[in-house]
């Protein structure tokens, strides 16, 4: 599939169809993964009295994501304002940044159904806020991974822009490596910590009571090792570009301009 036919459907409502579904198992496979430990012959006593072991339809859940994530990264389509990489790991981190739009979407709805709850119905619920904190913490690990495939985290081009391509490359890979040494450093020093945590299934002591540190602390890990995987592959894959430079028109995107007068009505020469 090339860059230019990936981007003819994006936009389409059947594009978001596979993230939507696969939020759907997701959320009920992370909410159930106590299920999963104890039917592997794991979990603490207080685990077993909390939570049933996995049901038949816990696992029918557990197989339905890997299928799901296969047909995400498989029909994801490049916008025209996204960074032309659909490669295997840039799908990946596509198809988890289209995911994490449909979070979004959700945690704008949990909000507003707890300012509903509160401020209309005076019934405040007990759940709303934990979860809001739950979905913002998947959603800003997720868009960590999108930003680095899409070379839009942050970057000061003062000194770069003057470089020849060479000195580029130089600070490309500098930049690289040092992505991948904190990636190391931080699995090395947290992996323990965040091993227990997910083993013991540790809560957030409230009254929802929501698994954060037991889900959070091994995602910080996973993320942090696909961005680093990430910037390689971003390294690999502008090695050959010719010479950068930066100003305030890279900010603009022509084609969104364009499909934003076609909305409105706008003439051309506006």
């Amino acid at each position: 599939m090339t860059d230019e036919t990936s981007t003819d459907s994006h936009g389409s409502f059947s594009e978001w169809i596979v993230p939507v579904a696969f939020i759907v198992p997701a959320g009920w496979v992370i909410w159930r993964v106590p299920g999963y430990i104890m039917a592997f012959g794991g979990g603490t006593d207080s685990m077993h009295i909390r939570y049933p072991v996995a049901s038949p339809f816990d696992w029918l859940a557990l197989i339905l994501l890997p299928v799901l994530f296969y047909l995400g990264i498989r029909t994801v389509r490049r916008a025209g304002m996204e960074f032309e990489d659909l490669s295997v790991l840039g799908r990946v981190s596509i198809f988890i940044g289209r995911v994490t739009m449909m979070l979004v979407i959700a945690l704008v709805a949990v909000m507003s159904f707890e300012i509903f709850m509160r401020y209309v119905v005076v019934a405040p619920t007990v759940w709303a806020t934990e979860l809001s904190l739950w979905i913002a913490g998947f959603i800003f690990l997720f868009s960590g991974l999108y930003a680095m495939q899409q070379r839009s985290h942050i970057r000061i081009f003062l000194v770069y822009d003057m470089l020849p391509r060479r000195g580029q490359q130089i600070c490309d890979t500098i930049s690289a490596l040092l992505v991948v040494v904190f990636a190391v450093a931080l699995i090395y020093g947290g992996f323990g910590e965040a091993y227990d945590k997910f083993l013991r299934w540790e809560t957030f002591g409230t009254a929802f009571d929501p698994p954060i540190p037991a889900t959070l602390k091994p995602l910080v890990l996973v993320i942090v090792t696909l961005v680093a995987l990430q910037a390689i592959s971003n390294l690999i894959r502008d090695w050959n570009l010719e010479p950068e430079h930066h100003s305030s028109a890279d900010e603009i995107d022509e084609e969104e301009i364009e499909k934003l007068k076609k909305i409105i009505g706008a003439d051309d020469d506006v």
